[in-house]
């Protein structure tokens, strides 16, 4: 009997987890901050010319205020293709690590080419919410960091 009352509730448990998850107000209140997530993607470490390693990131862009969040994550294919295109044009290999990224660059890279896609007034900042490397072993042995 208790089975059956918890799968009757799965799919409101669910649905509601994925109102929450998609930024719809509770109970009237406005959401504390707006974003659109990116889907992960794996973005090249190069080195001299040559892939050495993938470091997989997920990324979010902080909305402004004003921003409608729910029009903006239309975009989030265009937002991926960018930042994807961008790291291909340029990679952001860190100099000093190969199993991440230059974060700053990335960041950098990804808020000029939003712009491109929505106006600029709509953006606040960029976050990487994480990063994985495909590798963590046999990659070349990066110079000492300048001290």
């Amino acid at each position: 009997m208790r089975r059956r009352q918890i799968l009757a509730a799965l799919p409101l448990i669910l649905a509601a987890s994925a109102a929450r998850a998609s930024g719809a107000p509770e109970g009237g209140k406005a959401p504390a901050s707006q974003y659109v997530d990116l889907s992960p993607v794996a973005l090249p470490i190069v080195l001299n010319g040559r892939l050495i390693n993938y470091v997989f990131v997920q990324v979010r862009i902080n909305l402004a205020p004003g921003a409608d969040a729910l029009k903006l994550r239309e975009k989030e294919p265009w937002f991926r293709d960018a930042l994807i295109r961008a790291a291909h044009r340029t990679p952001f290999t860190k100099a000093t690590d190969y199993t991440v990224i230059d974060e700053a660059r990335m960041k950098a890279s990804l808020m000029r080419e939003a712009a491109l896609i929505v106006p600029a007034r709509y953006l606040a900042s960029v976050t990487l919410v994480s990063q994985t490397p495909k590798q963590r072993s046999r990659l070349p042995r990066p110079p000492a960091a300048a001290h």
